[in-house]
């Protein structure tokens, strides 16, 4: 996955984590140790897909317009890179058994990264995040007894 997509999931994760209030570049970009120049590129990508608007003033910043039950994660790495493995063969006539018993991997690989990222929304992940915490919390609980 590049960084932009993984940026780009983070960011809506946090968003959608906090619908009630536009948060800044910033506040996601320190959060994730990442560039508010670098975040900003991408929230514009995000803009333009109809999943985030920016909010202007005091206290503004973006805020998720999406559905965090339907966006699912392939619908995200979709708009920062291509999805599908293409036959990159010099001369697919000319190639033999090996390179397309490779591609053929490659592609059936592929094709399981996009199901699986296809059926995980980003309210799935908001309850994963929400499980983590509260083992981690537990966790802690169990360490100061």
């Amino acid at each position: 996955m590049q960084k932009s997509s993984r940026l780009a999931i983070l960011a809506l994760i946090e968003l959608a984590a906090n619908p009630d209030r536009p948060i800044s570049t910033a506040e996601i970009g320190e959060k994730y140790r990442v560039s508010a120049h670098h975040l900003a590129k991408v929230l514009l990508t995000l803009g333009r897909a109809g999943l985030v608007q920016s909010v202007r003033g005091v206290g503004g910043g973006y805020s998720f317009t999406g559905n965090a039950r339907r966006v699912t994660l392939h619908d995200i790495i979709s708009l920062f890179e291509e999805t599908e493995v293409k036959c990159r063969l010099a001369d697919p006539s000319q190639a033999n058994p090996e390179e397309w018993a490779l591609f053929d991997v490659t592609k059936e690989i592929n094709d399981i990264a996009n199901a699986t990222y296809g059926s995980i929304t980003l309210a799935t992940m908001l309850m994963q995040i929400e499980k983590r915490k509260k083992a981690q919390e537990r966790r802690a609980e169990v360490a100061a007894k």
